[in-house]
């Protein structure tokens, strides 16, 4: 087996997708699929179990990629540190940010990277914050942008303050709140909402902020995108708890209505400060050009807080 095996499997499992695997390789996909059944031809054992919807390591698959993830990393790793050795910065970062990340212009902060070292690449996965923290504790991903409830950091990753930012009611333009100022939580007892599904880190702020006022609320709506999420709003159909910048950074017209007693949530990059690769370090380099860091890096070992997250 040679690297370039061990790539590919990395790719189809991550990706669950052997076309989107070869699209992130380079090659085609039946040059992939060709390398793949040689290396399963080697083992004597299926990596994978393939179906016309989907495609599933097996549990030889399982206890393979483990081994073929770390060498994949080393072979990057020594190839990053060769370029480094002579001033240039190569290999892939792998970025994850929260659809409500405001602190930063995501599309500009990567410009301004790719800029900066046009020998790297970027490969860019949105979630929710629990689940990128995860992958950056795994290794799966090199940096993270984040939004968490005040108070509460992510455990096992070094975090840095971008912003700290109160929620606002998100209200139509025609919405009897519009225009109004000094507006509290226990104003919004009759009104219905649209919010992150439930059981979802994003949800769970607005959650404890109504809890905390003993304010019951009505979510009617549900969906992953705060931009759907804004449409229902300026509509009139809801409204919604949201950071302001996600608001004004919209393609609606909806429009933001201070809360006195909202929630406030902090943005953070993370990442893992073990053994950061020279795509990661260069990375914060950029960001922090960009913004005023308000607090130093902050280890997990330092906050005593809880490990749960917001969009």
């Amino acid at each position: 087996m040679d690297l370039q095996q061990l790539r590919y499997v990395v790719e189809v499992a991550s990706t669950s997708s052997f076309t989107r695997a070869a699209e992130r390789c380079f090659v085609t996909q039946s040059a992939l699929s060709h390398q793949i059944a040689a290396l399963e031809r080697e083992l004597g054992q299926r990596l994978f179990v393939r179906s016309s919807r989907s495609v599933r390591t097996t549990d030889t698959g399982e206890a393979f990629l483990v081994h073929a993830k770390k060498a994949v990393i080393a072979a990057d790793d020594a190839r990053d540190a060769a370029a480094a050795a002579s001033g240039r910065i190569v290999g892939t970062l792998r970025l994850g940010v929260i659809p409500t990340a405001s602190a930063v212009s995501v599309p500009r902060v990567v410009s301004r990277f790719r800029e900066a070292h046009p020998d790297a690449r970027v490969e860019l996965t949105v979630g929710n914050s629990d689940t990128l923290a995860d992958a950056v504790r795994r290794g799966d991903l090199d940096i993270a942008l984040l939004g968490l409830r005040e108070g509460s950091v992510p455990k096992g990753v070094a975090v840095r303050v971008l912003a700290r930012e109160r929620l606002v009611a998100a209200v139509a333009p025609t919405h009897r709140l519009s225009g109004r100022t000094g507006v509290r939580i226990a104003d919004l007892v009759d009104e219905v909402f649209a919010d992150f599904p439930a059981g979802t880190s994003g949800r769970a702020q607005g959650d404890a902020a109504f809890a905390s006022s003993g304010v019951a609320r009505d979510v009617a709506f549900e969906a992953d995108s705060s931009e759907l999420i804004l449409g229902l709003v300026s509509e009139g159909l809801a409204i919604a708890l949201l950071a302001p910048g996600v608001i004004v950074g919209s393609s609606t017209d909806a429009v933001a209505v201070e809360l006195a007693d909202g929630p406030t949530r902090v943005q953070y990059v993370a990442w893992d400060d073990r053994a950061p690769r020279g795509v990661a370090i260069a990375f914060l380099d950029v960001i922090d050009s960009m913004i005023d860091v308000t607090e130093d890096e902050t280890g997990p070992e330092e906050s005593s807080a809880p490990a749960s997250s917001e969009l």
